[in-house]
């Protein structure tokens, strides 16, 4: 049918049923073209709605009413901006959940067929939280749902009709309290009247060894299996049947049956060999001969980086799913500013211990793990008290690390800053163990570490289940792509943070971080979006043939020659991507595929249009 009347014209853009060009009085033919490739072009930011905040977290598109809906940590609230022009973003208003749990704050948002969700976390975290359901042409409440503890990403099935939650379940800041992790699966049905079922980990409280015998992460204090999973994290298969979700602080994935809301399995993800040729990383943040700052990029033996995903997202080919992660790795660290853990009040005595019912942080830095003369050197400045509890020092295996310098009893080289000293791992990871698990203590009564566990992989990586139904196997992983691009093609942003300028002070952490990623279908292809946290920016890679995906374009907005003046005033660029949506040729205003960003740091959420080759 030709459409005539330009006031119809005019009304479908503005109801968002066309897709339409910047004076509105044509609509933008949308072709379902296959390119040779793509290029992605800046295309505008929102305002700034507050630096180092996370004031804009996670967007979300509503096609129906071209408005895009951005997280708002700051104020606990979701942003709703006019998207009908994409190069002009203007802001509303908000979604509130206040009004439906008191003091609470909105953790993520998810958009279909018009429909709003928000993950709504109580004001104490550890207490249920709620899902709550709005119109996105007219910010109507419609319903409200009880959850899990700590409610944070979702996502909707692809025919709107089931919402799913990640509960996290974190624990309480002392550790006193620890929630059950869950994943809440949404019955959208009757949308007044949102029924929810439970997916939990209760079965699995009685494998505990049998999970960290295969490799899965459980080492919460005192915690059960259930309490110990913190869900991050949800993709869904294309039939909608199966539920894929991250565990990103246990370096798992749980396969969950959405029907039937059942964990079927929980597999490990193992580890990152960098002593492989092309899986290399720079470890230091102080390794320069005339400064701090130096690009380093090397491998190094026996040092694993642990993959723990943030996002996750999945795709088909020929009938087989495939799971892209982004591997950013996190620690926890719970309890580190109170003074209490560390045992600060008890310095004067040396042999003194912080208070281990105070917290739990599994972090610390190669430097002071291995020292010769022990643990207590730390007490009460950053030793872990449950390491103490375990022994008073530690040890590198010098068959395992001779080439950096370690000697039956000392590390020596191995610790100084242009070596392994710098680079932050987890304890709780690679020292010789017993039969029974128990810590195998040498003769000096120190732990003996065979390997080193970084956090995360700084890669993307593609994953499948096995034909056995047993677990994951790995089809392909980015390697060390990531800084070595960076470092050859922008050196002035390597490894570099997204709060301040300056190269290589991420080093010693996860490095560029890669916590976001999304997929985009484009004709007949296949590309993944992947949001570098630290650094800042997005990676670009055609993943059509799973095996082989091929790099496309690294692309950032962050302000290079950015003052400290500038970053506090909000005009650095784009900083902190965190959260990434795709929308497109057919859902965008612009009529081509757009690719948007929410940026925590800056607090600016960044279109880039998406251009055909």
């Amino acid at each position: 049918m030709k459409l005539k009347s330009n006031a119809l014209v005019i009304a479908m853009c503005a109801l968002g049923l066309g897709a339409c060009n910047d004076d509105t009085n044509n609509i933008t033919s949308v072709p379902n073209i296959t390119p040779e490739s793509i290029e992605l072009n800046y295309l505008s930011r929102t305002e700034s709605r507050g630096f180092a905040v996370s004031a804009a977290e996670i967007p979300a598109y509503d096609a129906q009413s071209q408005r895009l809906f951005v997280v708002n940590a700051k104020e606990g609230v979701v942003d709703i901006f006019d998207y009908r022009q994409p190069q002009q973003p203007k802001w509303i208003g908000s979604l509130d959940a206040k009004f439906y749990l008191t003091d609470s704050e909105v953790n993520s948002v998810a958009v279909k067929n018009g429909i709003v969700a928000l993950a709504v976390q109580a004001k104490d975290k550890t207490d249920p939280g709620i899902v709550a359901l709005f119109n996105a042409n007219d910010s109507s409440f419609i319903a409200q749902v009880p959850v899990g503890s700590l409610p944070d990403m979702l996502t909707f099935s692809a025919d709107g009709k089931t919402l799913l939650v990640a509960n996290e379940g974190e624990p309480s800041h002392d550790y006193a309290i620890d929630p059950e992790g869950s994943i809440s699966i949404i019955d959208l049905s009757n949308l007044n009247k949102p029924v929810a079922k439970t997916a939990d980990f209760k079965a699995f409280n009685s494998q505990a060894q049998l999970l960290r015998d295969q490799g899965v992460r459980i080492y919460g204090p005192n915690a059960t299996v259930a309490q110990d999973f913190e869900p991050e994290y949800i993709t869904l298969s294309t039939d909608g049947k199966i539920a894929w979700v991250a565990l990103q602080e246990n370096n798992a994935v749980a396969k969950v049956d959405v029907l039937n809301a059942k964990v079927m399995a929980v597999y490990p993800l193992g580890f990152k060999d960098h002593g492989l040729q092309g899986h290399g990383l720079d470890v230091s943040d102080a390794d320069g001969e005339n400064g701090p700052a130096k690009i380093n990029i090397q491998t190094w033996q026996h040092v694993r980086g642990l993959y723990m995903p943030d996002a996750i997202s999945s795709y088909e080919v020929n009938g087989k799913t495939y799971i892209v992660t982004a591997n950013e790795g996190d620690a926890r660290a719970w309890g580190e500013d109170d003074p209490e853990y560390w045992g600060e009040k008890l310095k004067d005595n040396p042999s003194a211990q912080g208070n281990i019912k105070k917290g739990f942080v599994e972090e610390w830095r190669v430097k002071h793990l291995v020292h010769k003369d022990g643990f207590d050197r730390r007490q009460g400045e950053d030793l872990p008290p449950q390491l103490r509890a375990l022994a008073k020092g530690a040890e590198l295996n010098p068959l395992h690390f001779a080439y950096c310098g370690a000697i039956d009893g000392d590390a020596k080289g191995c610790r100084e800053d242009k070596m392994l000293g710098r680079l932050n791992i987890t304890w709780t990871e690679g020292y010789q163990k017993n039969t029974d698990g128990t810590p195998k203590l040498n003769a000096r009564g120190n732990l003996v570490y065979d390997h080193l566990y970084s956090f995360g992989a700084r890669s993307v990586s593609i994953w499948t289940e096995n034909d056995a139904q047993t677990g994951l196997e790995l089809v392909w992983d980015s390697g060390d792509d990531f800084e070595q691009y960076i470092a050859q093609h922008h050196p002035e942003i390597f490894n570099a943070n997204h709060e301040e300028a300056g190269i290589d002070n991420r080093s010693d952490n996860k490095g560029p971080e890669p916590e976001g990623v999304v997929i985009g279908q484009i004709g007949q292809k296949t590309y993944a979006f992947i949001g570098l946290e630290r650094v800042g920016g997005v990676m670009v890679y055609d993943i059509s043939n799973p095996a082989q995906p091929q790099f496309v374009q690294y692309i950032h907005s962050r302000k290079l020659d950015a003052t400290t003046a500038d970053i506090e005033a909000g005009q650095a660029g784009d900083l902190g991507p965190e959260g990434l949506t795709f929308v497109s040729a057919k859902e965008s205003p612009t009529g081509m595929p757009l690719l948007i960003v929410g940026n925590e740091v800056s607090g600016t959420t960044a279109t880039y249009q998406i251009t055909l080759k």
